[in-house]
């Protein structure tokens, strides 16, 4: 017992201490357990630790991701990936092998062993891959999901693959424990006929998909009438653990399983339950298998072979990375999402552990290959977190930056300018434009102004914070500019000089929040709007009828309120100072002070209060809806 507890110590202390610090400096959770295994490997090899078989049993994080995949993914959207499933991930798997093979043939290699190892290496690592794509954001984007795709098809392949193994053995070669039962389990085939295991086979995943549609929510109801989260998540385990034993009786790969089932149960009512269930035991799950990954190298194989293995790995790496590319060009992946696809899936995966221990036991591989093979596997797994570091911080950059592009001439000129036409800045153009009013708009994203094209805006492609540019769109005729871009820094640039060297327009400037709202107007911008401010209150309104307020009493406060917190907004812009932070501003403090003195807390509440006291009584819901009706017409006529 000490031993175990002494086990799961120095894991979890290491991937407290390793995680935290990779994630903060930006490598990511996966490197920081790749490194909290290396720093543990010295230890478990003192303590003669099995890190095989541990990693054989992290490896279920694998099972359990691909099941909470699949509840991200309906049927009808795993049926429109069909092409990409079959057409990219076959095409992967059979280019990648083939070239790895017959690069070994070319340098004298068997072609049993060959295509072994390419088959082997043509694997990529779904808990990485996965893990890392999920947690950077990237899994929805075309590169993910393509890599996605490749990843499905290659978790299917290893059924063919399993099958095709044996038929590659070495004719007459025979080695110590080749029929000692090496590998033997229960199985549901072992002893079957060809047609009946692939009967009992296909029943299998029926079975799962029939389970998944019919017997899981009478069970989920039932265990929910305990009204004791433990059962339920035990439960969720049940159904996991299951369906993963069932599929590794007949033969096939548990990660299947239950991605099938996930599929399954993506529309069920169960679905986010089920999620929350079971994802800290796969996030647990995958930590380990990834620290058995570092804590699995054989640094002294390693250090005697470095130059041959580290060159191998490479070239490996750069194989499947060339192969990945060529496919991303043929099914149109463009920008950083083809990148994303070549270097996310160049390294080889965990399941070559599995298949390079089931091609020795069956004779294809030499034993003495096994662990120089393993060692590639592992290196390429522990410099995929520096390729997708690579991705995001030099190669997505590099294309998500603007094109450059000469700024577009200016052939009509507006009464008002709009610099930006994202949300805040479209409306007010649509307005204007509906209005009768003639605009001219200016935003410097060459692929907004591009679609708006399509629909027949008449937009012009520049930075709004050139003078230059500003004169080009008449800013010495116009009577009005609205600053509607992103940048604050910007904005409060733009409205600085015009304010200072075109005061006859009217500016209206989007604030942020507060802090850039005393900006604009340190700046000269006396019409400043924050872009969530009118939703906020119309937000507040809706709560006080909600309460049980009238409406005309919850728009004469509303209003009121929005009254005094501009007043309020403007007064404290008067002695904010841009160099002194808020709180040691005594003159900012002190009025900030005297307003909260003022504004008594429950004033408004007290006066409604008072109303009911004197026999006021809220009208029926006939007239309230009447009522409101009335102020919504107001609002709009406004």
């Amino acid at each position: 017992m000490s031993d175990f507890l002494l086990l799961a110590f120095l894991f979890l202390i290491a991937g407290v201490a390793a995680v935290p610090i990779a994630t903060a400096l930006g490598l990511g959770s996966v490197l920081g357990y790749l490194i909290a295994g290396i720093a543990l490997s010295p230890i478990l090899l003192l303590l003669e630790v099995d890190v095989v078989s541990i990693q054989h049993f992290a490896e279920f994080g694998v099972v359990m991701m691909l099941f909470l995949v699949g509840l991200e993914l309906e049927p009808k959207r795993l049926w429109e990936m069909r092409n990409r499933l079959l057409g990219l991930g076959g095409l992967q798997v059979g280019l990648t092998a083939a070239l790895i093979a017959g690069v070994l043939i070319a340098f004298q290699m068997d072609w049993r062993i060959a295509v072994a190892v390419g088959l082997i290496l043509a694997m990529s690592s779904t808990a990485i891959v996965l893990q890392t794509l999920a947690e950077k954001g990237l899994l929805r984007g075309d590169g993910g999901q393509a890599s996605f795709s490749v990843l499905l098809f290659q978790d299917i392949a290893v059924i063919p693959i399993l099958a095709l193994v044996p038929l590659l053995a070495m004719p007459g070669a025979h080695h110590a424990g080749a029929e000692d039962g090496h590998g033997a389990g229960l199985s549901l085939v072992a002893d079957l006929a060809g047609w009946q295991a692939a009967l009992v086979t296909a029943g299998a995943i029926a079975l799962v998909i029939a389970g998944g549609m019919f017997l899981t929510r009478p069970l989920f109801r039932y265990i929910a009438k305990a009204r004791l989260r433990e059962i339920f998540v035990a439960t969720a385990l049940m159904f996991v653990v299951g369906i993963a034993l069932l599929m590794t009786l007949v033969g096939l790969s548990p990660a299947l399983g239950t991605f099938l089932a996930g599929v399954v149960l993506a529309n069920s009512e169960y679905r986010h339950e089920l999620e929350s269930d079971i994802d800290p035991f796969r996030g647990l799950l995958l930590g380990l298998f990834f620290m058995t990954v570092g804590a699995a190298i054989n640094f002294q194989m390693l250090w005697d072979d470095l130059l041959p293995i580290l060159g191998l790995t490479l070239a490996v790496m750069g194989a499947k990375a060339l192969v990945l590319l060529v496919l991303a060009r043929i099914f149109a992946l463009r920008g950083s999402e083809k990148f994303l696809f070549g270097l996310g899936l160049a390294q080889a995966g965990e399941f070559g552990f599995v298949l390079t221990s089931f091609a020795v036991s069956n004779l294809v591989l030499p034993e003495a290959m096994a662990p120089r093979l393993n060692l590639i596997i592992t290196l390429s797994m522990m410099l995929t977190p520096a390729l997708f570091i690579l991705h995001e911080k030099v190669i997505r950059p590099a294309f998500d930056r603007p094109a450059d592009r000469e700024d577009d001439e200016i052939t009509e000129k507006g009464t008002a300018i709009i610099a930006g036409h994202g949300r805040f800045g479209g409306i007010v153009n649509r307005m204007l434009l509906a209005a009768g009013y003639k605009t001219t708009v200016l935003d410097h994203s060459a692929a907004q102004l591009d679609m708006l094209r399509v629909f027949g805006f008449n937009v012009y492609y520049g930075d709004a914070s050139r003078p230059d540019l500003l004169h080009a769109a008449g800013i010495e005729e116009a009577k009005l500019l609205v600053v509607a871009i992103d940048d604050p820094a910007q904005a409060v640039a733009i409205v600085h000089h015009v304010t200072q060297n075109h005061p006859h327009v009217h500016v209206i400037a989007r604030a942020r929040d507060r802090h850039h709202v005393y900006q604009l107007y340190n700046a000269g911008c006396r019409d400043v709007i924050r872009e969530t401010f009118d939703s906020s209150v119309r937000a507040g309104r809706s709560a006080y009828e909600a309460l049980g307020m009238h409406p005309f009493e919850a728009e004469r406060l509303a209003r009121s309120f929005v009254k005094a917190d501009r007043h309020a907004l403007y007064e404290l812009a008067q002695v904010w100072d841009p160099d002194i932070p808020e709180t040691q501003n005594p003159a900012y403090v002190q009025k900030v002070r005297e307003m909260n003195e003022v504004m008594e807390p429950g004033a408004a509440l007290g006066a409604f209060r008072e109303r009911h006291e004197r026999g006021w009584t809220p009208p029926s819901p006939q007239d309230t809806e009447t009522d409101r009706q009335r102020i919504e017409a107001a609002r709009d006529g406004a």
